[in-house]
């Protein structure tokens, strides 16, 4: 068969009906464009969690105590004391796979200067602490190991803070502030973070020596809890199971014993987003899926009505040697065209939805040219797959009966 001839053919048997075939098409573009825009959207999402994620430390790796239990009773964490420095000594001088290890206590209180307070939480960390959790000094500097150990009432202040407190513009470094009645000098400021994936404020925090809000603040003498960094991403693993075989012997567990601290990783963090992130993405897919099948049944029915319409047609074709599979190649052809012209359409529709969704809604999207090329391949299997009975149908035709056919 000549394809060019059979390509012609179907072209001008959908442009007897073009109204028809632009209504036909109407569910496969709504389809192909909702599952690339709704895939779109998904990935973008994805991407987003993960950078924010990223953004907080995507090395970090966080120990605390681990809930205590007391007659059946799950009591918490927050009275726990097994958390010493000399976790954090042990953990700088064996762990290999650690680049930066921090401890930290911390605190909620108002934060007072002159007229002005606000409510916020005090950190008592490291220097390095800084490093594992990504924050930068725009003005001023960090405190010293000798302002660690001298308990200094220096800190550093997020740019929050800074806007609620500091309301005369006034330059804060140099400036006291008095947190739980203790005067600390401010030393430095913070950068910019903003919000976290978990919606938290990043940048409302004073940070200052662990000594300080351990002794002065807080007058207890154990930590709450340590903050590392992996050497990388991929050693992440490595390192938790470094910690805890350190932490273990500090802590002298015996074997088959629970452990009394919890080791969690960012990575562990990511992954779960990242899983979650993808089932509510093949949800989305799935359901936009749907109106590519009901677009294909739309192609069913339609090819249906144009065998019926042009019984007199095939039986005139067939009395003068037309075959049954030219008949059949013709119509599925027709069905084919249909798909893969709704879909060309419905892949740039869905172009246009991502752009609207990134530009106008500020979602955060991505292409995936993976589901452009998916897309299409599953418009021509539609094609094929809804068309190929009703040409069966137009090919089984008896001729006789066909010419008589009103």
């Amino acid at each position: 068969m000549n394809y060019a001839n059979l390509i012609k053919i179907s072209t001008n048997a959908l442009k007897r009906n073009k109204f028809r075939a632009i209504l036909t098409m109407l569910g496969i573009i709504i389809g192909v464009g909702s599952v690339i825009g709704m895939l779109s959207i998904g990935q973008g999402s994805k991407k987003s969690i993960q950078e924010q994620i990223s953004s907080m430390g995507s090395n970090m790796i966080f120990v605390m105590p681990a809930s205590q239990q007391r007659g059946g009773i799950m009591l918490g964490n927050s009275n726990a004391k097994n958390m010493t420095l000399k976790n954090v000594e042990a953990l700088k001088k064996e762990a290999q796979y650690l680049s930066a290890i921090s401890p930290q206590v911390a605190s909620s209180g108002q934060v007072i200067r002159g007229n002005n307070n606000w409510p916020t939480s005090i950190y008592g960390v490291s220097p390095d602490y800084l490093s594992i959790r990504k924050y930068e000094i725009e003005d001023g500097r960090v405190f010293t190991d000798q302002e660690i150990k001298n308990l200094g009432k220096v800190c550093l202040v997020g740019k929050t803070v800074v806007e609620n407190v500091f309301k005369d513009n006034v330059d804060p470094v140099g400036q006291t502030i008095r947190f739980a009645n203790i005067p600390l000098k401010i030393i430095g400021v913070l950068k910019e973070k903003g919000e976290n994936s978990m919606g938290n404020d990043q940048d409302d925090l004073i940070i200052a020596p662990y000594t300080t809000v351990q002794r002065r603040i807080l007058a207890i003498s154990h930590i709450q809890s340590i903050f590392a960094s992996a050497a990388s991403e991929d050693k992440s693993e490595q390192a938790i199971a470094e910690i805890e075989t350190i932490l273990r012997r500090e802590h002298k567990i015996k074997e088959g014993s629970d452990d009394d601290f919890e080791v969690r990783s960012q990575a562990e963090m990511i992954k779960t987003f990242s899983s979650v992130s993808d089932m509510l993405t093949m949800l989305l897919g799935a359901i936009a899926g749907i109106s590519l099948l009901v677009g294909g049944i739309g192609i069913m029915n339609i090819m249906y009505v144009s065998v019926t319409e042009r019984t007199r047609e095939i039986g005139l074709r067939m009395s003068v040697g037309g075959r049954g599979k030219d008949i059949m190649v013709q119509f599925l052809a027709e069905a084919v065209m249909l798909s893969v012209m709704g879909g060309i359409i419905g892949i740039l529709f869905g172009l246009l939805v991502s752009y609207v969704a990134a530009k106008l809604l500020s979602f955060p999207v991505v292409i995936m040219t993976q589901a452009i090329v998916l897309s299409f391949l599953v418009c021509s299997v539609i094609g094929i797959f809804f068309g190929w009975y009703p040409a069966r149908k137009a090919a089984n035709l008896n001729p006789i009966d066909a010419i008589r056919y009103e």
